[in-house]
Protein backbone atom coordinates (compact mmCIF):
# COMPACT_ATOMS: atom_id res chain seq x y z
CA UNK A 1 0.00 0.00 0.00
CA UNK A 2 1.29 3.39 -1.03
CA UNK A 3 1.67 5.60 2.13
CA UNK A 4 -0.75 8.49 0.34
CA UNK A 5 -3.36 5.64 0.48
CA UNK A 6 -3.94 6.23 4.13
CA UNK A 7 -5.17 8.65 6.81
CA UNK A 8 -2.88 9.46 9.55
CA UNK A 9 -4.54 10.69 12.81
CA UNK A 10 -2.18 13.01 14.27
CA UNK A 11 -1.71 14.93 17.71
CA UNK A 12 -0.33 18.44 17.76
CA UNK A 13 1.94 18.90 21.03
CA UNK A 14 2.44 22.33 21.96
CA UNK A 15 1.12 25.27 19.28
CA UNK A 16 4.17 27.73 19.59
CA UNK A 17 5.82 28.55 16.34
CA UNK A 18 6.36 25.59 15.04
CA UNK A 19 3.45 24.04 16.71
CA UNK A 20 1.08 26.09 14.67
CA UNK A 21 2.50 25.87 11.35
CA UNK A 22 2.44 22.08 11.85
CA UNK A 23 -1.17 21.91 13.26
CA UNK A 24 -2.26 23.90 10.65
CA UNK A 25 -0.92 21.84 8.29
CA UNK A 26 -2.38 18.89 9.71
CA UNK A 27 -5.89 20.56 9.10
CA UNK A 28 -5.53 20.95 5.62
CA UNK A 29 -3.82 17.96 4.53
CA UNK A 30 -6.47 15.35 3.79
CA UNK A 31 -3.89 12.36 4.41
CA UNK A 32 -3.67 13.66 8.14
CA UNK A 33 -6.86 13.36 10.72
CA UNK A 34 -6.40 15.78 13.42
CA UNK A 35 -7.12 13.82 16.44
CA UNK A 36 -5.81 16.68 19.26
CA UNK A 37 -4.27 19.37 20.22
CA UNK A 38 -2.00 19.70 23.78
CA UNK A 39 -1.04 23.62 24.74
CA UNK A 40 0.71 24.62 27.30
CA UNK A 41 -0.92 28.09 27.24
CA UNK A 42 -3.73 28.29 29.38
CA UNK A 43 -5.54 30.51 27.98
CA UNK A 44 -5.91 28.34 24.85
CA UNK A 45 -7.42 25.75 26.49
CA UNK A 46 -10.58 24.88 25.16
CA UNK A 47 -10.37 26.64 21.78
CA UNK A 48 -11.26 25.08 18.81
CA UNK A 49 -7.84 23.70 16.92
CA UNK A 50 -8.53 26.09 13.35
CA UNK A 51 -9.01 29.29 16.16
CA UNK A 52 -5.37 28.86 16.99
CA UNK A 53 -3.63 27.67 13.69
CA UNK A 54 -5.92 30.16 11.95
CA UNK A 55 -8.47 28.34 9.74
CA UNK A 56 -11.64 27.36 9.66
CA UNK A 57 -13.41 25.21 12.31
CA UNK A 58 -12.40 21.89 12.98
CA UNK A 59 -14.52 20.78 16.11
CA UNK A 60 -11.42 19.66 17.48
CA UNK A 61 -10.90 21.40 20.67
CA UNK A 62 -7.25 22.35 22.53
CA UNK A 63 -6.61 20.56 25.62
CA UNK A 64 -4.12 21.41 28.54
CA UNK A 65 -5.15 18.50 30.23
CA UNK A 66 -2.23 15.35 29.55
CA UNK A 67 -4.17 12.88 30.44
CA UNK A 68 -6.47 13.52 28.25
CA UNK A 69 -3.75 13.34 25.16
CA UNK A 70 -2.62 10.26 26.16
CA UNK A 71 -5.44 8.62 26.31
CA UNK A 72 -6.39 9.65 22.65
CA UNK A 73 -5.98 7.06 19.77
CA UNK A 74 -3.60 8.77 17.32
CA UNK A 75 -1.22 7.27 14.89
CA UNK A 76 1.49 9.91 15.73
CA UNK A 77 2.48 12.46 17.86
CA UNK A 78 3.99 15.54 16.50
CA UNK A 79 6.04 16.74 19.53
CA UNK A 80 7.29 20.53 19.44
CA UNK A 81 7.16 21.92 23.22
CA UNK A 82 9.28 24.87 24.19
CA UNK A 83 11.71 22.35 26.15
CA UNK A 84 12.82 18.90 26.18
CA UNK A 85 11.03 15.79 28.23
CA UNK A 86 12.10 12.89 27.63
CA UNK A 87 9.82 10.88 30.28
CA UNK A 88 6.72 12.51 28.69
CA UNK A 89 7.97 10.92 24.94
CA UNK A 90 8.26 7.60 26.48
CA UNK A 91 4.97 7.96 27.73
CA UNK A 92 3.33 8.78 24.36
CA UNK A 93 5.83 6.02 23.11
CA UNK A 94 4.07 3.41 25.46
CA UNK A 95 0.76 4.85 25.11
CA UNK A 96 0.62 3.16 21.21
CA UNK A 97 1.56 6.56 19.94
CA UNK A 98 4.48 6.95 17.03
CA UNK A 99 6.61 10.37 18.13
CA UNK A 100 8.47 12.67 15.93
CA UNK A 101 10.07 15.56 18.31
CA UNK A 102 11.38 18.72 17.53
CA UNK A 103 14.11 18.74 20.27
CA UNK A 104 15.79 15.06 18.91
CA UNK A 105 17.91 13.00 20.09
CA UNK A 106 18.21 12.83 16.66
CA UNK A 107 20.96 10.04 16.06
CA UNK A 108 22.93 7.71 18.71
CA UNK A 109 26.04 9.54 20.66
CA UNK A 110 27.59 8.92 24.43
CA UNK A 111 25.73 11.97 25.45
CA UNK A 112 22.30 11.24 24.80
CA UNK A 113 23.01 7.22 25.19
CA UNK A 114 20.49 7.35 28.37
CA UNK A 115 17.75 9.02 26.44
CA UNK A 116 17.81 6.76 23.67
CA UNK A 117 17.79 3.80 25.98
CA UNK A 118 14.71 5.02 27.86
CA UNK A 119 13.09 5.85 23.86
CA UNK A 120 14.21 2.23 22.55
CA UNK A 121 12.27 0.71 25.96
CA UNK A 122 9.43 2.61 25.53
CA UNK A 123 9.40 1.82 21.86
CA UNK A 124 9.37 -1.62 22.42
CA UNK A 125 6.85 -1.93 25.17
CA UNK A 126 4.03 0.41 22.72
CA UNK A 127 5.16 -1.54 19.55
CA UNK A 128 6.20 2.16 18.28
CA UNK A 129 8.63 4.53 16.85
CA UNK A 130 10.52 7.58 17.10
CA UNK A 131 11.97 10.07 15.08
CA UNK A 132 13.82 13.37 15.90
CA UNK A 133 13.53 16.20 13.10
CA UNK A 134 14.48 19.85 13.12
CA UNK A 135 16.06 22.30 10.37
CA UNK A 136 19.40 22.12 12.51
CA UNK A 137 20.68 19.85 13.70
CA UNK A 138 17.90 17.52 11.69
CA UNK A 139 18.08 18.71 8.22
CA UNK A 140 20.92 21.25 7.55
CA UNK A 141 24.04 19.75 8.99
CA UNK A 142 23.14 16.08 8.44
CA UNK A 143 20.66 14.89 5.29
CA UNK A 144 21.35 17.49 3.16
CA UNK A 145 25.60 17.50 2.88
CA UNK A 146 24.93 13.37 2.85
CA UNK A 147 22.87 13.75 -0.06
CA UNK A 148 25.27 16.29 -1.80
CA UNK A 149 27.94 13.90 -1.04
CA UNK A 150 26.00 10.93 -3.10
CA UNK A 151 28.00 12.31 -6.52
CA UNK A 152 31.35 13.23 -4.64
CA UNK A 153 34.86 10.56 -5.57
CA UNK A 154 36.68 12.48 -2.32
CA UNK A 155 35.22 14.22 1.12
CA UNK A 156 38.16 16.77 2.65
CA UNK A 157 36.12 18.87 4.85
CA UNK A 158 32.48 19.80 5.24
CA UNK A 159 31.18 23.14 6.12
CA UNK A 160 27.86 24.12 7.18
CA UNK A 161 26.90 27.96 7.81
CA UNK A 162 23.62 28.73 9.74
CA UNK A 163 23.52 32.73 9.08
CA UNK A 164 20.37 34.11 11.54
CA UNK A 165 19.36 38.31 11.36
CA UNK A 166 17.59 38.74 14.71
CA UNK A 167 16.62 42.31 13.45
CA UNK A 168 14.92 40.65 10.60
CA UNK A 169 13.50 38.26 12.35
CA UNK A 170 13.19 38.98 16.00
CA UNK A 171 12.51 36.44 18.54
CA UNK A 172 11.31 36.16 22.38
CA UNK A 173 15.31 35.00 22.83
CA UNK A 174 16.96 37.86 21.71
CA UNK A 175 18.55 39.33 25.52
CA UNK A 176 18.77 35.29 26.46
CA UNK A 177 21.13 34.66 23.33
CA UNK A 178 23.59 36.89 24.61
CA UNK A 179 22.84 40.41 22.34
CA UNK A 180 23.43 43.41 24.43
CA UNK A 181 25.96 41.64 26.73
CA UNK A 182 29.53 43.05 27.09
CA UNK A 183 31.64 41.56 24.48
CA UNK A 184 34.47 40.11 27.17
CA UNK A 185 32.02 38.75 29.24
CA UNK A 186 29.90 37.03 26.73
CA UNK A 187 33.21 35.53 25.07
CA UNK A 188 33.99 34.10 29.06
CA UNK A 189 30.94 33.02 29.55
CA UNK A 190 28.82 32.08 26.61
CA UNK A 191 25.18 32.21 26.72
CA UNK A 192 24.47 29.08 24.38
CA UNK A 193 24.16 26.07 27.00
CA UNK A 194 27.85 24.27 27.03
CA UNK A 195 26.05 20.87 26.25
CA UNK A 196 25.15 23.07 22.94
CA UNK A 197 28.09 21.48 20.38
CA UNK A 198 27.18 18.43 21.61
CA UNK A 199 23.73 18.33 20.38
CA UNK A 200 24.37 19.51 17.31
CA UNK A 201 27.34 16.78 17.45
CA UNK A 202 24.65 13.76 16.69
CA UNK A 203 24.50 15.33 13.02
CA UNK A 204 28.13 14.88 13.09
CA UNK A 205 27.57 11.62 13.59
CA UNK A 206 25.46 10.55 11.70
CA UNK A 207 27.08 12.17 8.53
CA UNK A 208 30.71 10.95 9.50
CA UNK A 209 29.06 7.54 10.50
CA UNK A 210 27.59 7.46 7.07
CA UNK A 211 31.14 7.80 5.36
CA UNK A 212 32.85 5.22 7.48
CA UNK A 213 34.14 7.78 9.87
CA UNK A 214 33.93 8.53 13.68
CA UNK A 215 34.50 11.83 15.26
CA UNK A 216 37.48 12.05 17.41
CA UNK A 217 37.43 15.41 18.89
CA UNK A 218 35.26 18.64 19.45
CA UNK A 219 36.32 22.18 19.46
CA UNK A 220 34.81 25.22 19.70
CA UNK A 221 35.30 28.57 18.99
CA UNK A 222 33.10 31.99 19.31
CA UNK A 223 33.68 35.26 18.27
CA UNK A 224 31.74 38.27 18.50
CA UNK A 225 31.15 41.90 16.99
CA UNK A 226 30.23 45.03 18.79
CA UNK A 227 26.95 47.55 17.99
CA UNK A 228 28.30 50.68 16.47
CA UNK A 229 25.12 52.43 17.95
CA UNK A 230 22.35 51.75 19.37
CA UNK A 231 20.39 49.08 17.57
CA UNK A 232 16.32 48.67 18.65
CA UNK A 233 14.59 46.33 18.06
CA UNK A 234 10.82 44.97 19.23
CA UNK A 235 11.87 43.58 22.52
CA UNK A 236 14.09 46.09 23.69
CA UNK A 237 17.35 47.79 22.37
CA UNK A 238 20.74 46.38 22.18
CA UNK A 239 23.36 49.13 23.48
CA UNK A 240 26.32 50.54 21.27
CA UNK A 241 29.36 48.77 22.28
CA UNK A 242 27.31 45.72 23.45
CA UNK A 243 27.06 42.27 21.28
CA UNK A 244 25.52 42.65 18.27
CA UNK A 245 27.27 39.52 16.54
CA UNK A 246 27.92 35.68 17.32
CA UNK A 247 29.88 33.14 15.69
CA UNK A 248 30.00 30.04 17.17
CA UNK A 249 32.56 27.65 15.48
CA UNK A 250 32.35 23.88 16.01
CA UNK A 251 34.20 21.68 14.17
CA UNK A 252 34.33 17.40 14.72
CA UNK A 253 37.83 16.33 14.09
CA UNK A 254 38.78 13.01 12.49
CA UNK A 255 42.62 11.27 12.50
CA UNK A 256 44.09 14.50 13.77
CA UNK A 257 42.00 16.50 10.73
CA UNK A 258 38.76 19.32 10.42
CA UNK A 259 36.31 16.57 8.66
CA UNK A 260 32.90 18.52 9.89
CA UNK A 261 32.88 22.79 11.16
CA UNK A 262 29.45 23.84 11.57
CA UNK A 263 29.75 27.56 11.68
CA UNK A 264 26.88 29.77 13.20
CA UNK A 265 26.31 33.47 12.66
CA UNK A 266 23.91 35.32 14.91
CA UNK A 267 23.33 38.98 14.46
CA UNK A 268 21.54 41.83 14.73
CA UNK A 269 21.56 43.23 10.59
CA UNK A 270 23.94 43.82 8.98
CA UNK A 271 24.42 48.12 8.99
CA UNK A 272 25.60 49.17 12.54
CA UNK A 273 28.07 46.14 13.41
CA UNK A 274 31.55 47.00 14.13
CA UNK A 275 32.53 44.98 11.96
CA UNK A 276 30.70 42.74 8.74
CA UNK A 277 31.27 39.13 8.16
CA UNK A 278 31.79 37.54 5.16
CA UNK A 279 29.39 34.44 5.70
CA UNK A 280 26.99 34.96 3.26
CA UNK A 281 22.69 35.56 3.16
CA UNK A 282 20.69 34.51 5.99
CA UNK A 283 19.45 30.76 5.83
CA UNK A 284 21.79 28.00 5.02
CA UNK A 285 25.12 27.05 3.04
CA UNK A 286 26.68 23.66 2.62
CA UNK A 287 30.71 24.13 1.16
CA UNK A 288 32.10 20.62 1.09
CA UNK A 289 36.08 20.44 -0.11
CA UNK A 290 37.03 17.61 -1.97
CA UNK A 291 36.33 16.34 -5.80
CA UNK A 292 34.43 17.52 -6.73
CA UNK A 293 34.31 20.66 -4.71
CA UNK A 294 30.20 20.64 -3.96
CA UNK A 295 28.45 24.02 -2.75
CA UNK A 296 24.76 24.20 -1.97
CA UNK A 297 23.04 27.69 -0.54
CA UNK A 298 19.27 27.60 1.07
CA UNK A 299 18.24 31.08 1.04
CA UNK A 300 16.07 32.53 3.27
CA UNK A 301 12.73 33.04 1.40
CA UNK A 302 11.86 36.67 0.69
CA UNK A 303 8.31 35.63 1.28
CA UNK A 304 6.21 33.11 2.98
CA UNK A 305 2.20 32.18 2.99
CA UNK A 306 0.77 34.33 6.07
CA UNK A 307 4.19 35.77 7.01
CA UNK A 308 5.62 33.02 8.75
CA UNK A 309 9.35 32.86 9.58
CA UNK A 310 11.44 30.66 7.37
CA UNK A 311 13.48 28.72 10.12
CA UNK A 312 9.84 27.72 12.16
CA UNK A 313 8.52 26.35 8.79
CA UNK A 314 11.51 24.32 7.71
CA UNK A 315 11.43 22.51 11.28
CA UNK A 316 7.79 22.03 11.38
CA UNK A 317 7.56 20.44 8.09
CA UNK A 318 10.77 18.41 8.68
CA UNK A 319 8.96 16.85 11.17
CA UNK A 320 5.07 16.42 9.58
CA UNK A 321 6.82 15.66 6.54
CA UNK A 322 8.18 12.25 8.48
CA UNK A 323 4.98 10.70 10.01
CA UNK A 324 3.93 8.66 7.30
CA UNK A 325 6.97 7.06 7.04
CA UNK A 326 7.69 6.94 10.17
CA UNK A 327 4.16 5.24 10.72
CA UNK A 328 5.28 2.85 8.36
CA UNK A 329 8.53 1.89 10.24
CA UNK A 330 9.27 -0.92 12.41
CA UNK A 331 9.44 -0.63 16.04
CA UNK A 332 12.52 1.62 17.48
CA UNK A 333 14.41 4.75 17.47
CA UNK A 334 14.67 6.16 13.42
CA UNK A 335 17.19 8.50 12.37
CA UNK A 336 17.32 9.53 8.56
CA UNK A 337 19.26 6.37 8.07
CA UNK A 338 16.27 4.25 9.09
CA UNK A 339 13.61 6.10 7.56
CA UNK A 340 14.94 6.59 4.18
CA UNK A 341 13.95 9.24 1.16
CA UNK A 342 10.68 10.86 0.97
CA UNK A 343 8.97 13.60 0.54
CA UNK A 344 5.97 15.33 1.56
CA UNK A 345 2.21 13.97 0.77
CA UNK A 346 -1.27 14.84 0.16
CA UNK A 347 -0.77 18.89 -0.78
CA UNK A 348 0.03 19.85 -4.26
CA UNK A 349 -0.29 23.20 -5.80
CA UNK A 350 -1.19 26.50 -4.16
CA UNK A 351 -2.92 26.59 -1.01
CA UNK A 352 -6.81 28.01 -1.18
CA UNK A 353 -7.62 31.52 -0.30
CA UNK A 354 -8.94 31.29 3.37
CA UNK A 355 -10.81 33.42 5.73
CA UNK A 356 -8.59 35.26 8.17
CA UNK A 357 -5.23 35.90 8.30
CA UNK A 358 -2.68 33.32 9.68
CA UNK A 359 -0.26 34.49 11.87
CA UNK A 360 2.28 32.41 13.99
CA UNK A 361 2.27 33.22 18.21
CA UNK A 362 5.62 32.51 19.95
CA UNK A 363 7.30 29.56 21.92
CA UNK A 364 4.83 29.02 24.71
CA UNK A 365 6.38 29.01 27.97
Amino acid sequence: MRMTDKTYRVIQWATGKVGTIALRHFIENPIFELAGVLVTDASKAGKDAGEIAGTGSTGILATDDVETIIATRADCVHFAPARQDIEMVCRLLRSGKNVVSALGPFYPTDRCRADLEAIEAACRDGATSFHGFGIHPGFAGDILPLTLMRVMERVDHIHIYEVVDQLANPSNYIEIMGFGRDCEELLASPSRQPEAPYFFAQSMALVAESMGRTIDNLTTKLEVVSAKRDIPYPGGVVKAGTVAGQHYEWTGWYRGAPLITYHFYWKMGDQDLSEKWSCGDTGYRIVIEGNPPMELTMPEPKTTEGGVRYISLWTAMAGVNAIPALCEAPPGFASHRELGVFGPQGLTGRRPAQSGTFSSPELEP
